[in-house]
């Protein structure tokens, strides 16, 4: 059951980030610094790459929580859920804010990913105890 939790909660948090991004993808795109095409879409294009790398990742952060709250005993929802939300706060959104500061990037592009960190990682948390 274990390795059925990781992959739903993978998945889960997958699919917020496609809301998230999607939600906010004018700011998001507006403090990157992403190229656009006269519609407004990324001269990039669609590349396959990115997402395979996230589904990864969300598989990975994953894995390694549902180690984390098996080794602490994290075995209720409430518990699963603000766990979650703390490693989000408190482990990757401070990583990303890092990343962006020596990037030279917006603050507030620190505000969307570390907001999908802390909200993804939330579900993940829930997820995990919940089955």
């Amino acid at each position: 059951m274990e390795y059925i939790s990781v992959i739903v909660a993978a998945a889960a948090a997958f699919m917020l980030g496609a809301v998230w991004y999607s939600v906010l993808s004018k700011s998001c795109i507006n403090a990157s610094g992403i190229k656009c095409d006269e519609n407004g879409n990324p001269i990039c294009g669609r590349m396959i790459t990115p997402f395979v790398m996230s589904g990864i990742a969300m598989l990975l952060v994953s894995g390694m929580m549902r180690q984390t709250f098996e080794m602490a005993a994290i075995d209720t929802m409430g518990k699963g859920l603000t766990s979650g939300l703390g490693v989000g706060l408190f482990f990757i959104s401070p990583w990303i804010m890092i990343n962006n500061a020596y990037g030279m990037r917006p603050f507030k592009l620190t505000l969307i990913d570390g907001g999908y960190a802390v909200t993804g990682c939330g579900l993940i948390g829930l997820i995990l105890t919940a089955m």
